[in-house]
């Protein structure tokens, strides 16, 4: 598994691959509930078990040229004993050389760029932000392409709580 600063990249991704991977994978991976704007996943990999909670945008403004889909992933590893790691697939990719900022309700979470993948800047913040999630009620993302272009991915928080608990029992 590759790594960038410290974290694996592919954590989302191998949630998405067991997703998309066929009858065989499918039958590793476990839908624990569709909670609102959020679902809510259990999965075991040759890494161990992950569970994760996952949402797609509401809005993307303005929709940059050659967006494809953004997904929002909080992912809990306990054989790595990581628990609520935000892991952002953009939809496009990004430039790592201009500021990527999360916001919930005023509270700013630096973000690490890498592609289309982004992260907290902070890892230390994964107890925090995951906080702010359950008591707020959109979480919004300032990015800026790679063609230079800023825009900005709108999360409604709607059922963040409830696939966070999901997640939890079903880790």
């Amino acid at each position: 598994m590759r790594r960038f600063a410290g974290r694996p990249c592919s954590a989302a991704l191998v949630a998405l691959a067991l997703l998309w991977a066929g009858p065989a994978s499918a039958q590793s991976m476990k839908q624990l509930g569709v909670f609102h704007d959020w679902s809510a996943y259990s999965a075991a990999s040759g890494t161990g078990h992950i569970c994760f909670v996952v949402a797609k945008p509401t809005d993307v403004t303005p929709t940059p040229e050659g967006y494809t889909q953004a997904y929002l992933y909080l992912t809990d590893r306990p054989d790595a004993q990581i628990s609520n790691e935000l892991n952002l697939i953009a939809g496009l990719s990004l430039s790592a050389d201009q500021p990527a900022t999360l916001a919930i309700d005023g509270k700013a979470f630096p973000l690490l760029v890498r592609g289309d993948a982004v992260w907290l800047k902070d890892p230390t913040q994964n107890s925090n932000l995951a906080g702010a999630m359950r008591a707020g009620s959109s979480l919004t993302v300032d990015l800026v392409s790679d063609k230079g272009v800023k825009f900005r991915e709108t999360f409604s928080l709607s059922g963040a709580t409830a696939a966070s608990k999901a997640m939890g029992d079903g880790c």
